[in-house]
């Protein structure tokens, strides 16, 4: 079954995530797998590894019993892994044939301290699709109108675009295409880059507004302009390494993650999955 796998340390954050990720999985017409994953044993005895277990089991329960009637089209099912958190989770994305990764990205309770920090890098990282991370507080009853997508003069950046237009049309949203200069001379190519955006958001017949701002911290003038906007998501890329082929959270992407007040989806570079083809 395809589901969007939602990971959950049990604070308030994971809490908010989960909610979100029923309404995304209501308009893609799919079911959600909760995960939590069970730490090292090293880490812990016998006995505390134990009453953890079944403390999870018992919360997973709650959660699937609380949320179970909210699903319109699929399930809400849960499961405790082990292992490394990143992996595990990204492993259960690949059986899952998931959409995306949902997960809270701060705020944690007496429970455990997981999706928070360099923990969501990893799971970016690792992840065989999307990755969307939120922080507490969010409000998920709002509808998502308007999402943002800084566009550079950087050959993968305009690769979130295809996934910015599915989500456009899921949520029957607008997207905001912020054009970000860094140097002047690069003025002209960044035009280009901007306005091949655009013929592809009309071609696909998604509504959406332009923008180009000088920049000298990339996260600062995204959040801003989000801010400024009352946009309720970012799309942004993440960041390949050439000589090992890896993929992983540059600094850039990292702020905005760890900054961002509203939901951030993360898209691997030269990922063109269209995120409605998986459901």
């Amino acid at each position: 079954m395809k589901s969007i796998i939602v990971g959950t340390d049990f604070s308030e954050g994971s809490y908010v995530a989960l909610e979100l990720a029923v309404d995304v999985a209501n308009r893609l017409q799919c079911g959600i797998l909760l995960v939590w994953v069970k730490r090292e044993k090293k880490l812990f005895t016998s006995d505390q590894l134990d009453m953890m277990t079944n403390l999870a089991k018992d919360k997973l329960n709650e959660l699937c019993s609380k949320y179970g009637p909210l699903m319109k089209h699929g399930t809400i099912h849960s499961q405790i892994l082990t292992g490394k958190v990143s992996t595990a989770i990204a492993d259960a994305a690949q059986r899952e044939l998931a959409p995306m990764i949902v997960i809270g990205t701060n705020g944690a309770s007496g429970f455990e301290k997981y999706f928070i920090g360099s923990q969501a890098a990893r799971i970016v990282q690792d992840s065989p699709c999307p990755v969307l991370t939120m922080r507490q507080g969010y409000d998920f009853h709002k509808r998502l109108e308007r999402i943002v997508c800084p566009i550079r003069v950087n050959a993968n950046s305009r690769q979130k675009i295809p996934p910015a237009a599915t989500m456009a049309k899921i949520f029957d949203s607008e997207v905001h295409v912020l054009g970000l200069l860094d140097l002047k001379e690069e003025e002209s190519a960044l035009r280009t880059y901007v306005g091949q955006s655009i013929d592809y958001l009309e071609k696909e017949g998604v509504p959406y507004h332009f923008e180009i701002r000088p920049y000298s911290t990339y996260s600062d003038t995204v959040l801003s302009y989000a801010d400024e906007i009352k946009a309720d998501l970012v799309i942004i890329n993440t960041e390949q390494d050439k000589v090992i082929s890896q993929f992983f959270l540059g600094t850039n992407a990292q702020q905005v993650v760890h900054k961002s007040q509203i939901p951030v989806l993360c898209i691997h570079p030269a990922d063109y999955i269209n995120v409605a083809a998986k459901v």
